[in-house]
């Protein structure tokens, strides 16, 4: 009897593991330039971001030196509204 609790808290624990992994993994950050269409408006107008703007490129923190490094982004990335952007969602510059 003994022997079968402790094989099923074995099964139940690893189980458990797997399931956590799982979920780490499906929250896992997606890098795509796309995902902070939501600041547009503002880095093309100057408009002051939303707040899905500034909760997008929090969320894109990690990302955001290879968006610099990107010769393809790099002029966004150095557009003065960006700068502006960074500045009013209190989100400090990337220095790569």
């Amino acid at each position: 009897m003994k022997k079968d609790s402790s094989i099923f808290a074995i099964f139940f624990i690893a189980t458990l593991i797997i399931l956590i992994g799982e979920l780490l993994v499906a929250k896992a950050l997606t890098c795509s330039v796309s995902e902070l269409s939501p600041c547009a408006e503002s880095i093309l107008t100057g408009i002051p971001p939303t707040a899905t703007c500034c909760g997008v490129l929090r969320e894109q923190i990690p990302c955001l030196c290879g968006y610099i490094k990107d010769p393809m982004l790099k002029p966004y990335m150095d557009y003065p509204n960006t700068q502006k952007i960074y500045k009013f969602c209190r989100v400090p510059f990337p220095q790569c």
